[in-house]
């Protein structure tokens, strides 16, 4: 039986499963994302009424009218792809030509703006155009008499219709399919499921960031970065996800939300939301577009709350922070951008800070200089996000951790066993700090408090050198601290001094 595998065609033998389809193709999705798999679209684009009409200038939907003139062009879509301008001007423009078995008239007719005709250049049956009216107007077109060779209207893309000029070529016709017309669709983990001939199955998404939105691509390929889109929300038109909901970001670009646009909320209620559309939406000034998905939107369809989606995005993140200086430059060299450094560049030296910081400029700029320091200054933590999932939404906000895997911790105060932080971001105005796994008897040694609102200090960080039965690591009592992770090597804190700048690296 043949199957496809994210577009690609497959052949496997009867009773093949989904593992068996993913591992001809050396597909490996990451551990807990669904597999998407659709059953007998190819029956309904027999019936469909409606064609993307891709060309050189991007897509034009149309819907077919219930007219005879539908069969001529249904047995004239094959020929459509590569069909160029024949001419342009402000009232229309014609795609051929193209052989048909109309019946052309000499008779002028009126046509409105968005109307698609079908008529007979010279009056011959096989050399026939597609004429798209721009605006309202009369013209003889050679069309045949009934609906005055009017067989379907342009419904999506009519932002493009205005550009096309000569040289340009529609490059193919793409039936489309409502998805709620397939019946046989689903979203599974189970890799020994049985496979049928003809399945579609979709194992990932592939975005493509857009240049002109440098901070916002950041964003998402921060969001992104374990090679999964998270979906926390879902409605007819997009699915969204929450990881990064209300971090800010600057908005960069707008421009129609169409179908696979990936969009960031930058203002109001929602700000840092990530969408992907699923149907065209027209733009707003709280979206600013990204990305666009290239491929897999059927698995974004698909999709519910709390499940994940592998993700590829173009280009791939440059992020060389937490990284060994070597192992920085060598990244460097293979994606040929310009390597500078600054700071300590001794063997055990890391990667600690990198200009630009987003990989869209860098790319641009064709450089990247970075900021190294010994590794014993940067200090690996692990963080409890099912203790304490709110107090770490405030310290992995003040300490940049949500787009970042290192972020800097400025010494703040040092005194007999403890260690005291005050982040570069102030942020307790905004951000709660609400009591959230309290010590209970013990505080040991390596764990991270956070001062929760019950006491003035709110939002300072501490670290206690050894165990306490007293305080907790901020120097709070119990009541007003919050556990938010550990310290993976201790030592390495023992001599810090105040004014220092400590920085942690996030262990996932």
């Amino acid at each position: 039986m043949k199957v496809f595998v994210d577009g690609a065609e497959v052949s496997l033998d009867d009773g093949s499963t989904l593992k068996d389809a993913l591992e001809a193709c050396g597909v490996m999705p990451p551990e807990g994302a669904i597999i998407g798999i659709v059953k007998g679209r190819e029956e309904e684009k027999k019936e469909t009424n409606s064609y993307w009409l891709n060309t050189t200038k991007g897509k034009l939907r149309i819907e077919l009218l219930d007219t005879g003139i539908q069969d001529a062009w249904h047995q004239a879509v094959d020929q459509i792809s590569g069909l160029k301008v024949r001419w342009s001007d402000g009232a229309a423009v014609a795609f051929g030509p193209v052989a048909t078995k109309i019946a052309p008239t000499r008779k002028e007719h009126d046509y409105d703006r968005w109307e698609v005709v079908l008529g007979a250049s010279g009056f011959e049956a096989d050399k026939a155009q597609i004429v798209v009216a721009r605006k309202r107007h009369s013209a003889a077109y050679g069309a045949p008499a009934e609906n005055r060779g009017v067989f379907a209207s342009v419904v999506g893309g009519k932002d493009l219709l205005n550009r096309l000029e000569m040289g340009d070529v529609i490059l193919d016709a793409e039936p489309i399919v409502e998805w709620a017309a397939i019946s046989e669709k689903m979203a599974t983990g189970d890799l020994s499921l049985p496979l049928a001939d003809g399945m579609e199955i979709y194992s990932r998404i592939e975005v493509d960031l857009i240049e002109d939105a440098p901070e916002g691509a950041e964003f998402f390929l921060a969001a992104t970065r374990d090679d999964v889109f998270a979906v926390d929300g879902i409605s007819s038109s997009y699915a969204s996800s929450d990881v990064l909901i209300g971090e800010r970001i600057e908005f960069e670009n707008r421009e129609p939300r169409a179908e696979g646009a990936v969009t960031i909320r930058t203002t109001g209620r929602g700000l840092g939301r990530i969408f992907i559309y699923k149907a065209d939406r027209t733009s707003v000034p709280s979206h600013s577009v990204v990305g666009s998905v290239t491929s897999g939107m059927d698995l974004v369809k698909l999709a519910s709350p709390g499940m994940k989606l592998a993700t590829k995005v173009r280009p791939e993140r440059v992020m060389l922070m937490g990284l060994p200086l070597s192992e920085a430059e060598k990244i460097a060299e293979e994606r040929g951008v310009r390597f500078e450094v600054e700071g300590y560049t001794g063997d055990d030296a890391v990667v600690v800070e990198q200009r630009p910081v987003t990989t869209m400029q860098i790319i641009k700029e064709g450089r990247v200089g970075v900021k190294s320091i010994p590794s014993d200054r940067m200090v690996a933590i692990e963080l409890y996000d099912e203790l304490a999932p709110k107090s770490l939404d405030y310290f992995r906000h003040v300490v940049g951790l949500k787009e970042k895997p290192v972020g800097p911790l400025p010494v703040y105060f040092v005194y007999e066993n403890t260690v005291l932080f005050k982040p570069v971001i102030a942020a307790t105005s905004y951000k709660e700090i609400l009591p959230e796994n309290k010590p209970a008897d013990l505080v040991r040694a390596g764990e991270i408090g956070v001062t929760n609102q019950a006491a003035k200090n709110a939002g300072l960080v501490g670290v206690k050198l050894v165990d306490d039965a007293k305080y907790g690591p901020s120097g709070e009592k119990f009541l007003a601290t919050n556990i938010v992770g550990r310290v993976l090597d201790l030592e390495k804190l023992r001599d810090v001094k105040e004014e220092e700048t400590v920085y942690v690296l996030e262990v996932r």
